[in-house]
């Protein structure tokens, strides 16, 4: 069973404020040049901020019949077809087309996958850039997003929407760590109802919670993802 969760957290102008002041406090790293496939593809993704809704969807996680302003933020499982991490966690975002930048990729990935239209005035700040041995060098964005009571899932791209709560992020037993023989430094998962998240999803949750929520400067880029999740 999983732990209780701690502190949960309305999605309100203080939890915003909070944010904000704990992103411009933070040193932004970009991924170094050392570390870039070749070529590289630059993406970027979402990390959204809304209400948590109605009840919950994933083993483990309490339900509740009430509409609920907790703050929650939005994942999804990708689709069964995808050529790449078919039914995997994700956050919403994808490549960074020519002549964008991070967050309008962001927030083009998020209309399009998940129905949720936002402009420029929703952006709070970025995370550090991480490296995935699939080829890609994401850059997460972090949105406040409001209720997002309308979500629908692009049947192209992704299964299933999900609303974690940000409380559930903030478990005692996160990050899970564990070696493995493939790489010398250690995976990375972050624990969700009775299951888990595995990295680069976990890695960005993970610095999103520390950074955003905690105040504590933690980096991510150094850890490793399992091998499931490559390719």
């Amino acid at each position: 069973m999983a732990p209780a969760m701690s502190r949960r957290l309305p999605r309100d102008e203080a939890l915003k404020a909070l944010i904000q002041d704990q992103l411009r406090a933070f040193g932004l790293q970009a991924a170094a040049a050392s570390q870039h496939p070749d070529p590289p593809h630059a993406a970027a993704v979402a990390l959204a901020l809304v209400d948590e809704g109605h009840g919950a969807d994933l083993p483990g996680l309490p339900r509740h019949t009430a509409w609920s302003t907790q703050a929650a933020l939005l994942l999804t499982r990708r689709a069964s077809h995808l050529r790449r991490h078919a039914g995997q966690w994700a956050l919403p975002g994808g490549r960074i087309d020519a002549g964008e930048t991070p967050e309008q990729a962001a927030l083009r990935e998020m209309a399009e996958e998940v129905n949720l239209p936002l402009d420029a005035s929703a952006i709070l700040g970025r995370l550090d850039d991480f490296v995935t041995r699939s080829g890609f060098v994401i850059t997460p964005v972090v949105v406040w997003a409001g209720a997002a009571r309308q979500l629908t899932p692009n049947p192209a791209e992704v299964a299933s929407i999900h609303r974690i709560p940000v409380a559930e992020f903030l478990r005692t037993d996160a990050p899970l760590l564990a070696r493995e023989a493939h790489s010398e430094h250690m995976v990375l998962r972050m624990p969700v109802g009775s299951g888990w998240i595995a990295a680069p999803t976990a890695a960005i949750l993970y610095q999103f919670r520390e950074v955003c929520i905690e105040g504590r400067p933690t980096r991510v880029a150094h850890f490793e993802q399992p091998a499931f999740a490559w390719k």
